[in-house]
């Protein structure tokens, strides 16, 4: 059975080595996640410790999907924005380990990702892919809408510069929307 759940700081810095196997092996099939070849265990741990403060801080959140009790799905929620930006959330490193891939668990975490975002008040969510990945019809299917494509903008694993889509989703209407439909 798979659960998804929130990780505390004290949580992920428990759970270290199954965060650090799982990006790992993303990183390693393929994924455009920040990394480029040759990425190492050791790295994969640096960039989990590395991000520890900002769960402390409450500034990210950290969604995990488990199976059998290993990690083996995640993303995170950032929170922290400017003050004209505290009603918008950031998705970033929305990551299946290449074994549990095609059971539903993205979509899962992107559900939960959501409703995380909504219980914090935010009414936007941004997040980049790479353009034309599967995680981009993910995203589609889910309600989000291109804000722009920009060429070259990160490295495949493979050091080869690709696009990235931009997305973002509305979570609820906004007082302008509301104006916008009814009128002056």
């Amino acid at each position: 059975m798979t659960r998804i759940e929130t990780l505390s700081a004290d949580a992920a810095e428990a759970a270290l080595l199954d965060l650090a196997a799982l990006l790992h092996a993303c990183v390693l099939a393929g994924a455009s996640i920040g990394f480029v070849l040759p990425f190492t265990l050791p790295e994969a741990e640096a960039f989990w410790r590395d991000g520890l403060p900002a769960l402390r801080s409450g500034a990210r959140r950290l969604l995990v999907a488990r199976h059998e009790g290993r990690v083996v799905a995640s993303t995170q929620i950032g929170l922290a924005a400017p003050p004209n930006g505290r009603h918008r959330a950031e998705i970033t490193k929305v990551l299946v380990h290449p074994q549990m891939r095609r059971r539903g668990l993205a979509r899962a975490l992107m559900r939960e990702a959501e409703a995380v975002a909504r219980a914090e008040g935010r009414s936007l969510l941004i997040l980049d892919t790479r353009s034309d990945d599967a995680g981009e019809a993910l995203y589609r299917s889910l309600g989000y809408a291109v804000t722009g494509v920009v060429p070259d903008y990160a490295c495949s694993p493979e050091g080869v510069p690709e696009p990235c889509t931009f997305m973002h989703k509305r979570l609820q209407e906004t007082e302008r929307d509301t104006r916008r439909r009814s009128g002056p």
